[in-house]
């Protein structure tokens, strides 16, 4: 359990070092804008926003990874909680896709990481 716990731990990880590049890098490129269903427009509008936003989420993919390099559940599992409860208020406020692409996720981490425990 611990391996499969790290395993999503890691591509959680990895899903916020994606989002990061697309906020920061990519925001008013094709691909971003279907990601966030943007109009060229909006992106050019909200460059700045967006870029903020990815460097929250790259701060969330390094504490994932420093809990993994650390081996701490601890940290482990407050990242995740913040990736979950951030899910959530995004599929609140934005889009419910969130909740698949961020919430569940994170959940089933949390729920790997306390069985592996």
């Amino acid at each position: 359990m611990t391996l499969i716990a790290a395993a999503l731990v890691g591509l959680i990880a990895l899903l916020h070092v994606y989002i990061l590049v697309l906020e920061m890098f990519l925001w008013t490129t094709p691909q971003a804008m279907k990601a966030f269903g943007t109009t060229p427009d909006l992106a050019a509008q909200t460059r700045v926003m967006a870029g903020n936003q990815g460097l929250y989420n790259g701060f969330l993919a390094a504490g994932l990874i420093w809990g993994l390099i650390t081996g701490s559940a601890a940290i482990q599992l407050f990242f995740l909680a913040c990736v979950a409860v951030a899910g959530l208020y995004g599929a609140a406020t934005a889009n419910r896709r969130i909740l698949f692409i961020q919430t569940v996720p994170a959940a089933l981490a949390i729920l790997a990481v306390l069985l592996a425990r």
